[in-house]
């Protein structure tokens, strides 16, 4: 017989889950690539202070760290970073988050730096073999106003210096006159580049070109010409078929789907014919490009695509078979992250599940068997203690219908008292123009194991809904988001599955906004916020922040200065007297995409209204705490906030 659950009060129940084990148990686990029968991948680890380190398993399971004690494998180009590492015949190519430059690490040798020393940023590598280079995408930050970004091309070794356009070590810029480049990729038989590019005020979502060059004999760039894309047609993930057909994906028809050029067509005028025959309903086969380096599917053989796919906001993997232009689903029961390796007959991926940790795993592409090669962590939760997530739909502003996760409060050891109804977080994700997924996470779990419900919310402006549910965001930044997030905790109310005088909100960068604009602009709803590193003046935003999002609020808000009262009415620094319940900002005092004085605007101005507030300010992290230190003591810092403000006192010491 199962024994007896211990009645107490929502928010009161002793977890097996302390702030610790979720700061210290799992991997940020990500970026899968093969060399030969070698399988590698990044592990970013919070009990490190967050390094991300590459790691290599060999055909016979050894696995081991490729760079030193030390050593964090991080870009930061558009600050995001992303194509961090490249490896080939064993040698592997690193971004040192350090020094930004490029380090070669030959086995059994000490890294050595390919480029030169000073303010550059390189990532989203690409081997040129024949030529001995890598194909970088780089960011020059040596001038006074805005960064230079170009593809170039690095010598293997460093090499000596070269004619043409050399900028040091041999460097050479291959293309340039854009705002923003990446995805360069070579053609199979090394003659041909593409890359993606676009310009101010566009995001990568908003509006892409696709670019094919071709290679002369020196190396350099030929004959460059724009051949798909441009206004709001947002390319992204090209790549070559091994018949020479250039496949991108494309959201013209208002869903990222697949389109193919015929190497007939690289040559002249031609329009991509669709890959897919029936497109399966309601799924996209791209993502927002957030970071370098993502490329979601690969060409399995000469009639096989293996790709990703989102539907209903959740993630899944499919092949493509090409001569029927057919899809079918590979049934892994994983969801996988943005990036797809092959390792002799199987695909490679970071995959998780609703009941499974992020893992570095091989998956049989045609029975879809798994197995597991390195789990983010080797915690055991029962099956009693996993809250499960439940995909909810409900109504919104406008008569518009919006999406969430819903996770109930979850025990193996408590229940509440008959006719409670739990405390619920409202979840605002991060962006703002990503995705939540329903996966599971320790970080979701601390919450529900301790008798809170979570709605973690795909408001409109999220990806994996198609562009229509995406342009939803468009110039409603602070007004659709936050409406969503309100309406999504209202219909919980009703559904009697949440406590309206408990009602809390919580997010992290765009999320905090979201946060912040909810309990200003909407003041009554919730009874308590927390903020990590959040936006609470948008017009500070408009002049300091990083290039990749500088005109970024020119889509969400609207072209500034010239709609400068739109920005100061979206501030909740400015209404700060609507603001009528208790706050916790968290923030990164190094942080360059949300400056760290957007937390002391608003705690400053808090506290000189009388209202309770707490800042916690962390040295060293930037945007997303990655030390162990500061995930426990923020996440215990807001469970003991919310028990004074909600009333209820946590069984955690």
């Amino acid at each position: 017989m199962a024994p007896a659950r211990t009645v107490a009060p929502f928010g009161t129940w002793t977890s097996s889950i302390p702030a610790s084990l979720v700061a210290s148990a799992g991997l940020n686990l990500g970026s899968v690539a093969a060399d030969g029968p070698d399988l590698y991948w990044i592990e970013g680890r919070p009990s490190e202070g967050g390094r991300r380190v590459l790691v290599r398993r060999e055909a016979d399971g050894r696995v081991t760290d490729v760079v030193p004690d030390g050593m964090n494998v991080r870009s930061r180009v558009h600050e995001y970073g992303g194509g961090d590492y490249l490896v080939a015949g064993g040698v592997a190519f690193v971004s040192n988050f350090a020094d930004q430059r490029v380090y070669r690490i030959d086995r059994d040798r000490a890294p050595a730096p390919i480029t030169p020393d000073g303010r550059w940023c390189y990532g989203d590598y690409l081997l040129d073999a024949a030529r001995g280079r890598l194909i970088a995408v780089r960011e020059d930050q040596t001038g006074p106003g805005e960064s230079v970004n170009t593809l170039v091309g690095i010598p293997l070794d460093g090499g000596g210096r070269v004619s043409g356009a050399d900028t040091g070590s041999g460097i050479v810029v291959l293309a340039s006159g854009h705002d923003f480049v990446s995805s360069p990729r070579l053609s199979p038989d090394g003659s041909r580049l593409a890359w993606l590019a676009w310009n101010h005020p566009h995001m990568p979502w908003d509006g892409t070109e696709l670019w094919v060059a071709e290679l002369a004999s020196d190396g350099s760039l030929q004959d460059a010409r724009c051949i798909a894309g441009g206004g709001r047609d947002a390319i992204a993930h090209p790549g070559w078929l091994p018949d020479g057909s250039l496949l991108f994906v494309s959201d013209r028809d208002d869903w990222w789907r697949f389109y193919r050029l015929a190497p007939s067509a690289l040559h002249a005028p031609a329009a991509p014919e669709p890959l897919l025959q029936e497109p399966p309903a309601l799924t996209e086969f791209g993502q927002p490009l957030w970071q370098l380096g993502w490329q979601p599917w690969l060409a399995w053989d000469a009639d096989t695509l293996i790709t990703t796919y989102t539907r209903d906001g959740r993630w899944g993997v499919a092949r493509i078979d090409l001569p029927t232009r057919g899809c079918v689903d590979i049934p892994c029961g994983l969801e996988p992250d943005y990036t797809l390796a092959r390792t002799g007959d199987h695909i490679a991926f970071v995959g998780a599940s609703a009941t499974s940790f992020p893992a570095v795993v091989r998956v049989d592409p045609g029975t879809g068997a798994v197995d597991v090669l390195r789990s983010a962590s080797t915690l055991q939760l029962a099956p009693a203690e996993v809250s499960m997530p439940e995909a909810i739909a409900f109504p919104t502003a406008n008569g518009l219908t919006a999406h969430a996760f819903y996770y109930p409060p979850r025990s193996a050891t408590h229940e509440a008292p008959a006719g409670e109804r739990p405390p619920l977080i409202v979840l605002g994700h991060g962006g703002p123009t990503a995705a939540t997924h329903a996966l599971l996470s320790l970080g979701i779990q601390f919450w529900t194991s301790r008798g809170f419900a979570i709605v973690d919310v795909n408001y409109g402006g999220s990806s994996g809904y198609g562009r229509a549910y995406r342009d939803r965001l468009n110039g409603q930044w602070g007004i659709v988001d936050v409406a969503d997030c309100v309406n999504a905790a209202r219909f919980l109310v009703a559904q009697g599955t949440a406590d309206e005088r408990r009602l809390a909100i919580r997010g992290g960068s765009a999320g905090g906004y979201t946060t912040l604009a909810a309990l200003t602009f909407h003041p009554g709803v919730f009874s308590a916020g927390a903020s990590y590193y959040g936006i609470c003046d948008i017009e500070v935003l408009a002049h300091d922040t990083h290039k990749f999002e500088s005109r970024y609020l020119d889509s969400l808000v609207g072209p500034y200065p010239a709609t400068r009262e739109t920005y100061r009415a979206r501030s909740p620094i400015n209404f700060v007297d609507q603001l009528a319940c208790p706050l916790i900002l968290l923030q990164g005092a190094e942080d360059r995409v949300v400056p760290p004085n957007q937390a002391q605007l608003m705690a400053d101005a808090l506290r000189a209204k009388g209202l309770p507030v707490a800042l916690l300010m962390f040295e060293g992290e930037q945007h997303g705490f990655r030390k162990a230190p500061t995930i426990v003591r923020a996440l215990e810092a807001e469970l003991w906030f919310y028990g004074r403000v909600l009333g209820f006192t946590p069984a955690d010491p």
